[in-house]
């Protein structure tokens, strides 16, 4: 029943978010009057279909994700017609590539705005209790547990999270004595610490504990507009920083994705909400790439023949596809590589 239940949460979020990504293109050809072919909810054979004013509206039989169809935007048959997305001005064409990813933007405040008013909004806490612990490292192997308080390391008292960095940051390699307080009763234990390979300084693998206070509406609105900006900042600067470092970003393809909803989905409603906030910026920014053939390479190529004031010949951007199409082709197959790898498939690949 879990794994029936897993299958439609996955199924339903990943649809809803491609399906309301989709939404926004053809609200903006609406705008922009295109005419529209098919708007569709999943893939594969229809469903059910309604057919009005020259579109067709359709649910198919595989719920993942949804498709608009536009007259004219296929270079090969594009005629230069009235109602063409091609033969739109390109500032037009930029509203209509731009507003797919916009509404993942919006959807994703929107549902961080639901949860952080049904749920309140969890931040870490800044004294010295423990909220997490992770394996093979030495706070795990020491015993030490979720609720546990951090009294002295050293015979230094600790009261508060810093405290605690600012202790350990030059005793990596080293052991520490630690006063731990559990239930109302303290208890001393050494503990080796070991050292962040990155910046040399003393872990031992812990993280604070998270608090909840209440937000209203309007609170919880400016912090979902906040959340959803800094999961883009935070992706950007890490993707930024492999590049400059040359080591290959860790990033999820399907395989991944599926597996994490499905976690999530585990774990309780609200894990899932939010996890669903989060894809639903990662999929918008991902859009906004300049990665030919996606919303972001097509709005370059348009801000181009808007600074040329010149129409893109359709062989050129038929060409552009193609190169998008390959890159993004090789952009899946390096996720699906590193999620079969996570989940200790590489022995398949030597």
């Amino acid at each position: 029943m879990n794994i029936i239940i897993s299958i439609i949460a996955v199924a339903f979020g990943l649809g809803f978010l491609i399906f309301i990504h989709e939404l926004g293109h053809f609200s903006a050809a609406r705008l922009c009057k295109v005419r529209v072919l098919t708007f569709a909810f999943g893939f594969g054979p229809d469903l059910v279909k309604y057919v009005r004013n020259g579109t067709k509206y359709c649910i198919k039989l595989f719920p993942f994700g949804g498709m608009v169809a536009m007259a004219g935007e296929n270079p090969e048959e594009s005629t230069g017609g009235e109602g063409e997305f091609l033969s739109l001005p390109w500032y037009k064409k930029i509203f209509i590539s731009f507003l797919g990813p916009f509404a993942n933007y919006v959807l994703a405040a929107l549902i961080f705005t639901c949860a952080f008013s049904v749920w309140g909004i969890s931040s870490a806490s800044q004294y010295a209790q423990i909220g997490g612990i992770a394996k093979d490292y030495p706070a795990f192997s020491a015993g030490l547990q979720s609720g546990d308080k951090i009294k002295k390391i050293d015979g230094a008292e600790i009261v508060l999270w810093k405290d605690i960095s600012e202790n350990l940051q030059n005793k990596g390699g080293q052991k520490a004595l630690f006063t731990i307080e559990r239930n109302a009763q303290t208890f001393d234990v050494i503990i080796e610490v070991a050292k962040n390979p990155v910046t040399g300084t003393g872990i031992i693998g812990i993280a604070p504990a998270v608090v909840r206070m209440e937000s209203g509406f309007f609170q919880s609105v400016q912090y979902g507009v906040k959340a959803s900006l800094l999961q883009t900042i935070m992706t950007v600067s890490y993707l930024i920083d492999k590049a400059f470092s040359l080591e290959k970003p860790d990033i999820s393809g399907p395989i991944g994705i599926a597996q994490v909803m499905a976690d999530a989905t585990k774990k309780g409603l609200e894990n899932y909400i939010i996890l669903l906030a989060i894809i639903s910026t990662a999929l918008g920014l991902f859009n906004l790439f300049p990665i030919p053939f996606v919303d972001g390479g097509m709005i370059i190529l348009f801000l181009v023949e808007g600074i040329t004031r010149k129409k893109i010949s359709a062989k050129i951007i038929a060409v552009y596809n193609t190169i998008g199409i390959v890159i993004i082709a090789a952009i899946f197959v390096f996720a699906t590589y590193s999620d079969l790898m996570r989940l200790g498939l590489g022995k398949l690949f030597k």
